[in-house]
């Protein structure tokens, strides 16, 4: 998989709205065998692979049409194998979104997912990035060790964004997404207008109340 280093976002000088306008750094961060890859796979080629081992880290793009805009994601796939954990915080660095994956039917997934929490609060600002709890695998359900209300509550408690997904049948990923790429660009505030209309690009700062699964709110359970 493509590797490169990921500014901030970067504006596009297309007029054309199928053209992505600014681009987004996303990063999927979680215990190995949890399907980060999977997702991102899903979400990118519209397939799933039972299996997709990730070294260091793997790196995906897509383009989302959201109302107002055209954006460009970059998906960074972390391994979630301990002994990449201590250069993980170099593939996050600089992210705008945060993906922090669990496996419904791994008790001990979910635990790790609160520490991957720890590390990004280390790293960011409340208001400097978008952070999503995400209980994938929910075509097990009926072997689930962590219960919807669980992942709701503590998604809740710290103010993140929370959905159930699954790879393997596609459920609820483009939601996902699309509800991560949509609070990244309220949350990237557009500045006042530069002299002679010109828009300046978008800045950090204080946002208005993102749209969809804000802050607590879950999709409709299957």
């Amino acid at each position: 998989m493509e590797q490169t280093a990921t500014p901030n976002a970067v504006a596009s000088t297309s007029l054309d709205r199928t053209h992505p306008t600014y681009t987004y750094k996303v990063v999927l961060l979680g215990n190995t065998s949890v399907g980060k890859s999977s997702l991102a796979y899903r979400y990118v080629k519209n397939d799933f692979k039972e299996s997709l081992p990730t070294v260091g880290c793997s790196f995906f793009t897509q383009t989302l049409c959201l109302e107002a805009t055209t954006i460009r994601l970059e998906i960074w796939d972390t391994a979630g194998q301990e002994k990449y954990h201590s250069v993980c915080h170099l593939y996050y660095r600089g992210a705008h979104a945060a993906l922090l994956v669990y496996d419904i039917t791994s008790k001990v997934s979910a635990d790790r997912a609160k520490l991957w929490l720890q590390e990004l609060e280390k790293e960011f600002f409340h208001d400097e990035i978008v952070i999503a709890l995400v209980g994938n695998k929910a075509d097990l359900a009926a072997e689930r060790e962590v219960t919807t209300e669980e992942g709701e509550e503590f998604a809740q408690s710290k103010s993140l964004l929370y959905m159930e997904t699954s790879a393997k049948s596609n459920y609820q990923v483009n939601e996902l997404f699309t509800a991560v790429g949509r609070s990244v660009v309220v949350d990237e505030c557009w500045a006042a207008p530069a002299q002679g209309g010109a828009a300046a690009g978008p800045s950090r700062g204080p946002a208005p109340q993102r749209p969809a699964l804000a802050a607590g709110r879950t999709a409709p359970r299957a």
